[in-house]
């Protein structure tokens, strides 16, 4: 197998070295949310790729040695692999820190090396991977479950939303936040524990335009998720940098995914066409397309402002969910506040952008996340 990267062909050999110094740049990289006397106890392991049919990762103490599956770390994204590695992790830390030799493989001392690590403990054997867990079609009791009624409906609200005529496709985009909202509200009021979730969205880089931070923000204000910028393998740079994670119920975190992916997109084109015979320089491209994306933001809260006119409880507004607080508090604990200098911009490219993204509207259906699929997948 080999894998083509901006003009250059990849090997087999070459493309799973990489994976593996990914792999331990991650394992350095977890480390981090332990204490300091624990991270000096813990002493880097060999990395191995193996066809492994009957689980997703394994420790050896006895070669201390972490392998992972090649089907998992070459048909599924960074994020998936990241999650199995750290139950690895963790069984390395309950052989060698807590010293469990005579526990069951996922006993009391696992389990606390997993809260520790912040860790899924159920991430091993045939527990499916992060990516297509949030993908998947999930049915109960041979029915569909709430969420993914939720999820059908707004599939078909964003299908209507492809209208030719601007009015149809606003209102059909309209219904479909505010179901999105009601969902929320819903969950609320019924005050029950959830389950929470947390993916990549887009690709890690050693450097992001500003225009991935507004959307960001786009995200966690109209969306129901939390986003925060962690650390992760570029492979392209074989060096860590940052890529944006965002938490929340599996059915919030398809949705806000779907619209980075569809908004990063829709920039592109409009973009293109925008500078077709300008030959403008990238600096004008983010003036552009942070513009698109105010723009949109300004159509959002026109819209939330006039939902909340008559308090409608299905209001496009921005919810604090204090469960998805709590688990972002124990996930993250140790966060810093990013701040961006502020660079001049072109206001005429910006306003042109400004005006397309009013006119931006999210359609189709929810899809299989743009550009994570697979760890080095182009994006």
């Amino acid at each position: 197998m080999a894998e083509q990267k901006q003009g250059k062909i990849l090997s087999h050999e070459e493309l799973e070295r990489r994976i593996l110094h990914g792999l331990s740049c991650e394992w350095e990289k977890a480390l981090w949310i332990l204490s300091s006397d624990h991270r000096k106890m813990m002493r880097p392991p060999l990395f191995n790729i193996r066809d492994m049919p009957d689980r997703w990762g394994y420790w050896s103490s006895g070669k201390r040695e972490i392998s992972l599956s090649r089907d998992l770390v070459l048909n599924h994204s960074w994020d998936s692999g990241c999650e199995v590695l750290l139950h690895e992790v963790a069984h390395q830390f309950t052989s060698e820190v807590l010293a469990a030799h005579h526990e069951p493989p996922h006993g009391p001392q696992f389990q606390k090396a997993c809260y520790l690590l912040r860790a899924n403990p159920k991430a091993s054997g045939k527990y499916h991977p992060l990516d297509k867990r949030v993908s998947e079609e999930r049915i109960f009791n041979g029915s569909a479950s709430l969420e993914d009624k939720i999820l059908g409906r707004v599939r078909k609200l964003f299908a209507l939303a492809e209208s030719q005529y601007h009015h149809e496709a606003d209102a059909a985009m309209s219904k479909a936040h505010a179901l999105i909202s009601k969902y929320n509200l819903d969950l609320l009021a019924k005050a029950e524990n959830r389950d929470f979730t947390s993916i990549f969205v887009g690709r890690p880089a050693l450097r992001h335009p500003s225009e991935a931070y507004a959307l960001a923000h786009l995200l966690q204000d109209f969306y129901f998720v939390k986003g925060i910028w962690v650390s992760a393998y570029v492979p392209e740079k074989e060096k860590m940098g940052r890529v944006l994670e965002i938490s929340g119920t599996i059915p919030n975190i398809k949705m806000a995914s779907y619209v980075h992916d569809f908004g990063r997109r829709f920039i592109q084109s409009q973009w293109a066409e925008y500078n077709k015979n300008k030959k403008l320089n990238r600096w004008r491209q983010t003036d552009f397309a942070v513009g698109i994306i105010e723009g949109f933001r300004s159509k959002l809260e026109a819209q939330r402002r006039e939902k909340e006119k008559g308090q409608s409880p299905q209001a496009l507004m921005k919810i604090e969910d204090p469960l998805l607080k709590k688990y972002i508090a124990y996930k993250y604990p140790h966060t810093v506040r990013i701040s961006r200098g502020v660079s001049s911009r072109d206001e005429k490219v910006w306003k042109e952008g400004k005006r397309v993204g009013k006119k931006l509207v999210i359609c189709k259906g929810i899809e299989d996340r743009e550009g994570n699929r697979g760890l080095l997948l182009k994006s």
